[in-house]
């Protein structure tokens, strides 16, 4: 037993060895909450607890399974192998098979996943014929998910005069039929979805007096990990188990709060202290894992917040790097400054790839970021997603420019010929198709002999529509660049239109990404400026982005890669070094979490979870101008910038600037968070005192010669194989190791000499 102990800190120990009566633990980033967790329920066995009374819920599958093994190495398998341990859904499943037939469920009831839930309501939607623009079955399914954690059921929805009107307004009058019917349908077929799983578990407790005294009696002790992510049907049932006994000890950390989208309430850990009155508060204050500024950096951030736990976060680590923070000029650039910073670190260092994470507010922003790492030659992975070019709205629209410029394409047309919706059937589909095939002609050429395919009147009518839809962004190509066309295909096809009326998160995540091609895009167009003889068409465009997609597909899987992730995701990992990016008002702050204090205290708790990823370096970086939807746009930096303590925070600024700087940070300083709803502008930081890197090029064009290699901000690395022309006409020919050979004006050109 001591041996284990001894390897925790007195901070720590307390409450492992801490038996009865609820205690809540507040465990700072890094502090090591996981091992005392672990510890504490091997101590409770080790003092003769029966493992059979040892409840632990956990949020993770991955998180029960290493807080196992670590106890088993303690105790024994034999013992630990009887704790009831796991994610809250699997241990209430397990509760509600015991239990089935008092809700006239069978013990073998089938547990329908996300894909199963939406594939009933969408057959539900169709069967009902409702419009599936307005009930689109994800949102349906989302809703539905919403209302069960917060035990909302088909009843309760149908005398709720306030939830009825929300759907009302939202053109959805019929969502409390579809929803009775998805709960119909789910216990006819003898299934629970995950959010049956609480909701029912709250029902049997609730309405069954002898279970509820049944798994009280049995489990005499309870432990919940990552309390502050608990949702309201969580806490209810957390706190009924524990009622009789209230030997509940709970985990988490207050400033890591950052799910109240998906219904985790901060509040349950907030009011911990009044729901158990005789309950003991421990802190973990101690990181183990950051420098002394990355500390000190957060907790000068989270300060700001209000409705928080006291706690102090302190390390012994070195005192480290200051904060980093770069000005870029537009999120290209911010992009490049990246990918350059990460290739010198890890030159300089010796670090490998997997050292670096690059963490964002929104998926669309990885498009930058994705572009000039592969410039570098650096290989990424995108956690949660996919690589930018592989999503599903940038692939449609791909395709749609794909036929603009080859009508012969038949996968692109199949791919968009009903999207948006048009009415056009698989059936109709296959028998374009058929004819193509059998008469040795493309499906473009199909459309144009309808009148001799078997197919209704009204579906031609469709089919021409859709044909001459395409005919016109053709003549369209030939006299507008790509931006221009692309600008045109959104307009023309009703696509953001569309995703505008969805209006679910996921639609809003789509609208970006949309918008973050159309920056890739004007990005690229001035980027052809550079190259002899281009002239930013869509098809020199497609060319780009083909060549991106096949870099892709050569990487190698085992190769060790830069994390590209959104701060959500990257709660509870940890990088040598970190890079956040995008650090402007509107954007991180999120514009829809800046005018409540609630929501904009949860966008600083990203913040700080954001920044407590880092071990030894963190990188702020925001642009001064950011592109929207192909237009520049000037950007204000972020608050939070303004809310790091200057003794913990460096700018890359020109040193002759350097008292200026000072001058407008000191009165920065002054401008905090006073108005839930008013922006703190940080207008010091908005003018040109600051300088980010920038790339060779322009001015040393007359220092390059035949077989320099050089780096170059669009196409990476590159032999300059010819050199031709004189003064401000001078060109360059560079076999680019990914991109080709490239004959590029000097003048314009960015790059850097290397060897």
């Amino acid at each position: 037993m001591e041996d284990y102990l001894s390897q925790l800190n007195e901070s720590q120990k307390l409450p492992t060895i801490h038996k009865n009566g609820p205690v809540m633990v507040i465990a700072g980033a890094g502090s090591g909450k996981t091992r005392v967790l672990t510890y504490r329920i091997a101590y409770l066995m080790e003092m003769g607890v029966d493992p059979f009374s040892i409840l632990a819920l956990t949020f993770t599958n991955k998180a029960a399974r290493e807080m196992k093994s670590r106890i088993s190495l303690i105790v024994g398998e034999e013992k630990s192998k009887n704790l009831w341990m796991g994610t809250f859904h699997s241990i209430f499943a397990k509760i509600l098979r015991s239990e089935a037939d008092l809700l006239g469920y069978s013990s073998n009831f089938t547990i329908y996943d996300t894909q199963d839930s939406e594939r009933l309501i969408a057959s539900i939607i169709k069967e009902l014929k409702l419009d599936k623009d307005l009930y689109k079955y994800r949102n349906i399914r989302n809703r539905i998910s919403s209302l069960k954690n917060n035990l909302v059921t088909v009843k309760t929805y149908l005398n709720n005069q306030e939830l009825i009107q929300q759907d009302n307004e939202s053109r959805r009058p019929l969502f409390g039929k579809v929803y009775q019917t998805y709960v119909n349908r789910c216990f006819k077929a003898s299934a629970m979805d995950f959010d049956d799983l609480l909701l029912k578990t709250n029902e049997l407790l609730n309405r069954y007096p002898e279970v509820l005294a049944k798994y009280q009696e049995r489990f005499k002790y309870i432990h919940v990990d990552e309390y502050q992510d608990t949702n309201h049907s969580q806490y209810l049932i957390v706190k009924a188990l524990a009622d009789r006994y209230e030997n509940l000890c709970v985990v988490g950390d207050d400033a890591q709060s950052i799910y109240g989208f998906r219904g985790a309430n901060i509040e349950n850990i907030l009011n911990f202290q009044k729901d158990y009155l005789n309950s003991t508060v421990y802190r973990l204050e101690q990181n183990y894992r950051s420098t002394k500024n990355i500390v000190n950096a957060a907790n000068s951030v989270i300060n700001n917040n209000i409705n928080k736990l006291d706690k102090n976060v302190w390390t012994e680590n070195e005192v480290g790097n200051k904060i980093n923070v770069n000005q870029s000029i537009t999120d290209s650039e911010e992009g490049r400054f990246v990918a350059s910073s990460i290739f010198e670190n890890k030159n300089n260092l010796r670090l490998d790839n997997d050292s670096f994470a690059v963490l964002y507010r929104t998926n669309a922003q990885s498009r930058s970021i994705e572009d000039a790492l592969r410039r570098k030659n650096i290989p990424y992975q995108i956690y949660g997603g996919l690589s930018f070019y592989q999503r599903k709205e940038i692939k449609d629209i791909l395709a749609y420019l794909r036929i603009i410029i080859n009508p012969n394409d038949e996968e692109s047309f199949k791919r968009i010929i009903n999207y948006p919706t048009r009415g056009i059937g698989q059936t109709t589909i296959d028998k374009l198709l058929i004819y193509s095939n059998k008469n040795n002609i493309s499906f473009f050429n199909s459309l144009v002999l309808l009148e001799n395919i078997d197919i209704n009147n009204g579906t031609k009518t469709k089919l021409t529509n859709f044909l001459n839809l395409i005919k016109n962004f053709q003549i369209l190509n030939v006299k507008l660049n790509a931006l221009e066309i692309i600008d045109e295909v959104l307009k023309r096809t009703g696509i953001i239109n569309l995703l505008k009326l969805d209006g679910s998160p996921e639609a809003i995540s789509r609208i970006e990404n949309i918008e973050a091609l159309l920056n890739a895009v004007k990005d690229f167009i001035e980027g052809q400026e550079e190259v002899v003889g281009a002239d930013g068409s869509l098809s020199e465009f497609l060319e780009d982005v083909a060549l991106i997609s096949e870099l892709d597909k050569d990487k190698n899987e085992t190769d060790k890669k830069v994390s590209l992730m959104t701060i959500h995701l990257a709660k509870g990992l940890e990088f040598s070094h970190v890079y956040i990016v995008g650090l402007e008002e509107d954007l991180f702050p999120s514009a829809l979490s800046s005018t409540t204090r609630t929501d904009l205290e949860e966008e600083r708790r990203l913040f700080y979870v954001a920044l407590t990823r880092a071990k030894r370096q963190v990188t702020i970086t925001y642009a001064k101008n950011r592109y929207r939807w192909g237009k520049l746009n000037d950007c204000e930096p972020s608050r939070f910038i303004n809310e790091i303590h200057k003794d913990y925070i460096r700018f890359n600024y020109n040193s002759n600037q350097k008292t200026n700087l000072l001058k407008s940070t000191k009165a920065a300083n002054k401008l905090r968070f006073k108005i839930p709803n008013k922006k703190t502008p940080l207008k010091a930081l908005n003018k040109k005192n600051i300088i980010s890197k920038k790339s060779i090029g322009n001015s040393h064009f007359e220092d390059l010669i035949t077989g320099n290699f050089i780096i170059h901000n669009r196409f990476g690395k590159g032999e300059v194989i010819k050199i031709e022309g004189e003064g401000s006409d001078k060109k360059a020919e560079v076999k680019f190791d990914t991109s080709g050979i490239k004959k590029i004006l000097l003048k314009f050109a960015k790059y850097d000499i290397c060897d």
